[in-house]
């Protein structure tokens, strides 16, 4: 597992002709900062990694939000056809991009939002609410009767009983999710590379994929690249990491 990462560090970090002469596996004759500094002069690294950490931490939020409402009304609120929305929305999760890429960028198109982040926020946001809706859905179907029950007694209204009995339970849950979708909407290319023209619009696998030239590819100032795209992620992901622990093994033992 470790050996992709080692291999992108030794060709971030070696000079152009180190690597046509020996090779991507061998040991770089020197260390050098140069892919680096070319990286950072042909893409505008700062605007790029911006624009993907608001896209995937509003995406992550919203799509929990969603998510969380709409489990709630089928799993709790018990609505008609409740199993016939959950299996609607377990299909979307399974059509492929490129099966809804005409209806989206046309829908974009019409109501002024193409080459816009919102564009693609709104879009994740509904698709990785789907995935929470069905997560969220069979999840709240077995929660505790007698906790819901409970707070009724105590006269506590449906919108209480959401945030104030069932969300403080499922937080650890939702903290999965809110990862999950952050780092799922991160690695996202398909759809922000349609919608999202404009440079100043662009997340960084997208300024990544400005570097591959038709007939030939700095291999060493992608190497680079990709290393800078892979850290906030993994910061983000090691920072959470404890808060993930407890969220897969909550309700493991009661």
């Amino acid at each position: 597992m470790a050996a992709p990462f080692l291999v992108l560090i030794l060709n971030a970090f070696r000079t152009q002709s180190d690597y046509a002469t020996n090779g991507p596996f061998s040991i770089p004759e020197h260390l050098t900062l140069s892919a680096f500094t070319r990286y950072l002069r042909d893409v505008n690294f700062p605007q790029a990694l911006w624009n993907s950490v608001v896209i995937s931490l509003l995406v992550a939020l919203i799509g929990v939000v969603i998510a969380l409402l709409a489990s709630y009304a089928i799993g709790v609120g018990r609505i008609r056809g409740g199993t016939l929305v959950t299996g609607m929305l377990f299909f979307a999760t399974m059509l492929p991009q490129e099966a809804i890429i005409y209806p989206l960028f046309y829908g974009a198109q019409e109501l002024g939002l193409r080459d816009s982040i919102w564009s693609v926020v709104i879009i994740f946001a509904v698709l990785q609410a789907a995935f929470g809706t069905y997560l969220l859905g069979s999840t709240f179907g077995t929660f505790p009767p007698a906790l819901l029950e409970a707070a009724r007694l105590d006269g506590a209204n449906r919108w209480q009983i959401l945030w104030r009995v069932v969300f403080p339970v499922m937080r650890p849950t939702l903290s999965v999710l809110v990862i999950f979708f952050f780092i799922w909407t991160w690695n996202e290319f398909y759809i922000p590379v349609v919608m999202l023209t404009d440079p100043t619009n662009q997340t960084v696998p997208i300024a990544l994929s400005t570097l591959r030239g038709q007939l030939s590819t700095d291999v060493t100032e992608l190497n680079a690249g990709s290393l800078l795209s892979l850290l906030p992620t993994l910061l983000f992901f090691l920072f959470f990491q404890r808060t993930l622990t407890r969220g897969i093994t909550a309700g493991a033992v009661k």
